[in-house]
């Protein structure tokens, strides 16, 4: 794996680098690997995990007056591991199973890729384990690294990954207030909702400028 994106440094007045709408995130060191990629021909990719649980992301709804909403459903720590890509265009892709992901799981991520983005990749993730394993090294040596380069962003840095505001939108939004019995039952409501979310492209870049890119 190659390099490290840097964090956007803090002002001269101590006060902490802005992430919406500041223009020095897009024109400075977040820049460098885009315009790398735009050299190389290399499409984006920006990579995380999540956890979708049985448990809803309960939102603010209406009701009528004085009948507070309530949300019945087992009490559970069941739930979906989700891994998901997304691209400037504002194309999104995701696998979903019922387990950890580990690094052979990760593996089946990239050329889950692959196979749907055609030409060179710029995967940019954090340093989780499952992302630097073995299985990882062996399949950019095996012939991945022709087509796939990995970048990793800076440690404790989810405000830099666009991919995090799509786990929010999914969660509070596509699925707000939604209450599932069981992981099937929760895995095809997450597919409905990622279909939707799929035909919101616009969505999926406003991530992307949130974090200061500019797409």
């Amino acid at each position: 794996m190659r390099g490290w994106l840097e964090r956007p440094a803090a002002d001269h007045t101590g006060q902490p680098a802005q992430r919406s709408g500041d223009r020095d995130l897009a024109d400075g060191p977040l820049a460098n690997p885009k315009k790398g990629a735009d050299q190389e021909g290399r499409t984006i990719v920006w990579v995380d995990e999540s956890g979708f649980y049985l448990l809803p992301g309960a939102v603010r709804t209406y009701a009528p007056r004085g009948q507070t909403p309530v949300l019945r459903l087992p009490l559970s720590r069941d739930h979906l591991a989700v891994i998901s890509g997304i691209t400037p265009a504002g194309r999104l892709l995701m696998l979903v199973q019922e387990r950890p992901y580990k690094s052979p799981d990760i593996v089946r991520f990239l050329k889950h890729l692959l196979r749907h983005i055609p030409g060179k990749l710029l995967v940019i993730w954090d340093g989780a384990p499952i992302h630097r394993g073995q299985p990882v090294k062996d399949f950019l040596a095996q012939g991945g690294a022709q087509r796939i380069r990995l970048e990793q962003f800076p440690g404790y840095a989810p405000d830099l990954n666009p991919d995090e505001g799509i786990w929010t939108y999914l969660k509070h939004v596509e699925l707000g207030n939604v209450c599932c019995l069981n992981l099937a039952h929760l895995r095809r409501h997450l597919r409905l909702a990622t279909a939707r979310l799929r035909h919101k492209r616009s969505v999926i870049q406003a991530c992307a400028r949130e974090c200061g890119y500019d797409v």
